[in-house]
């Protein structure tokens, strides 16, 4: 504190300016201790990101790379060439390219939104469960943790036309059993079941996560005011759950997309080309035809096709987000 004289020759203490630090460490800067343990977590996460570069990003770059590149196929392996367009060109010209594209998109939006409806009426179910909800959420990841090839083979008997259990079910009925393989819309109706009932666990434990986050005090007072159960779900539950139902829309979305494994083995594509995927085209294009130039256009124009929409549904999820806070 320092001392000034004030009126009628009064003392009047006045705060002293402030200092500089006098530390020798820039205001500010972090401190040598948290630069060394900076330096020790990039140490400690060089393996992994190493990894990570060889087997994710660099098989990414090098199948933009081919895309672009007059790929020549000879006995002794494959030579990248010149850099071309002409793959692209090949590809959104194709007629093959175009079904593929519309029947996976179709696909997705299905399948997405079966799933998401389904799954929330079990997670609405599971969150009144008492103590056998974890039982019951037991059972319901069992489809879940099969892996897809294994559940794909699984429908591919159900639905067999000769010893299959749906045409044992349904032959004593109508008279006749469907081909449910055979024919192209039944085809792609039966993979689409196949792939609601194994997905539908995930999404649901997904919302359960969010209602049991939720917080009773807003139930409370809704049944307090009368609120029936709708009334309820639509003007509180929904809007609450958007987040988490945006959450669980996109990641089906990504895994939809790049539907592969499950027409592969069930219908292998067919009949014709009624269930292929843009994921199943790149394979046949790429291991089958030896056209990895053009297999690769593929591969690269789905990913980005995954990338803006994504893109474009995250920026319309945050500006819905930021006008309910409004």
């Amino acid at each position: 504190m320092t001392t000034t004289s004030g009126p009628a020759g009064t003392t009047v203490l006045a705060p002293r300016p402030a200092q500089p630090p006098t530390s020798g460490q820039p205001a500010g800067r972090p401190d040598v201790m948290t630069r060394r343990l900076a330096k020790l977590g990039w140490l400690f996460s060089a393996p992994a990101l190493v990894v990570i570069g060889i087997v994710t990003i660099f098989p990414i770059v090098f199948s933009v790379v081919m895309s672009f590149s007059d790929v020549q196929v000879s006995g002794n392996g494959f030579s990248l060439g010149k850099l071309t367009t002409a793959n692209y060109s090949a590809v959104l010209q194709s007629g093959r390219w175009q079904h593929d594209l519309i029947f996976t998109v179709v696909y997705t939006a299905v399948t997405v939104v079966a799933e998401l409806v389904l799954g929330t009426a079990i997670a609405l179910v599971l969150e009144r469960l008492g103590a056998a909800r974890g039982w019951m959420m037991a059972l319901l990841l069992i489809p879940w943790s099969m892996i897809t090839v294994i559940s794909a083979q699984l429908w591919r008997y159900i639905y067999d036309g000769t010893y299959g259990v749906a045409d044992a079910l349904l032959r004593p009925v109508l008279g006749f059993a469907p081909n449910f393989l055979g024919q192209p819309t039944l085809s792609v109706v039966s993979m689409m079941v196949a792939d609601t009932w194994k997905t539908t666990p995930f999404v649901a434990i997904i919302v359960l996560a969010g209602l049991v986050m939720l917080p009773q005090e807003i139930y409370e007072a809704a049944e307090v005011d009368g609120a029936g159960g709708w009334a309820t779900f639509w003007r509180i539950t929904f809007p609450l759950l958007r987040p988490t139902l945006a959450l669980a829309v996109l990641f089906r979305v990504l895994q939809a997309f790049g539907l592969f494994d499950l027409p592969f083995v069930l219908t292998s594509g067919g009949p014709g080309y009624a269930t292929e995927s843009l994921a199943l085209l790149g394979y046949q294009v790429m291991f089958t035809n030896l056209d990895f130039g053009t297999g690769a256009a593929v591969a690269t124009s789905t990913a980005a096709l995954v990338l803006v929409g994504c893109m474009v549904f995250l920026k319309v999820f945050r500006a819905q987000v930021a006008e309910d806070r409004g």
